[in-house]
């Protein structure tokens, strides 16, 4: 089976079987080719075990999703209120959201002002929204992240609803601001729930899935 989706400046091929990924990449729009592992563009590293995979954080609830850990980033999905105290207690900094405005003012699912509890809590609140004709998945997207790593040296949570956006924000972060290879950086969402695009978007690169027996 094979899933084609945009044509852009590159080429990435996934080729999924029982046992393993293969990724093979012609080319990646990046910003700069001497980035460190785990660091943005003039600084901002996030150090972690580049040879384990992210952790999950178990004693930390109120998440709509697992939350898990790479060095001293947060990857999850939607947090409560509770949750958000809890982390500006372990000393997080930043707030980087990836949902909509619609996804955000639906106080059905979100039950509490979440920008207004980040600033009455001290952290610097980063909106990127991802989704939809209004909030397209794109490069600038996550250089607006890398950014705000790099803005902050403490701990930082990248969220988005069940943690699938900010999945793909950090394997395409990875690639485009950290020197990774896009398998490694693939393979390292996947351990945080990532799916099929929009890595493509991401990276500005045409993405094409083969599934093999």
């Amino acid at each position: 089976m094979m899933r084609m989706f945009r044509r852009s400046r590159g080429r990435l091929t996934l080729c999924l079987t029982t046992l393993s990924l293969t990724l093979a990449l012609a080319a990646v729009a990046s910003p700069g080719s001497d980035a460190r592992a785990g660091a943005a563009p003039g600084g901002g590293a996030v150090a972690f075990d580049r040879a384990a995979p992210p952790d999950t954080v178990p004693d930390l609830d109120g998440f709509r999703a697992r939350i898990y850990h790479e060095g001293r980033l947060y990857i999850g999905g939607q947090p409560d209120s509770l949750a958000l105290r809890a982390l500006a207690d372990r000393g997080v900094t930043a707030v980087v959201n990836l949902r909509t405005p619609g996804e955000m003012d639906d106080r059905a699912r979100v039950p509490f002002d979440e920008q207004a509890l980040a600033r009455e809590l001290g952290l610097d609140y980063v909106w990127i929204p991802l989704g939809g004709d209004d909030h397209p998945y794109t490069p600038a997207a996550v250089d607006t992240f890398a950014a705000a790593l790099e803005r902050h040296p403490g701990p930082v949570l990248l969220h988005c609803t069940v943690g699938w956006r900010a999945s793909h924000m950090w394997a395409a972060y990875l690639v485009r601001h950290a020197g990774f290879a896009v398998d490694e950086a693939y393979a390292r969402g996947v351990a945080i729930g990532i799916g099929e695009p929009p890595l493509a978007e991401l990276l500005d690169m045409e993405l094409i899935l083969t599934a093999k027996p």
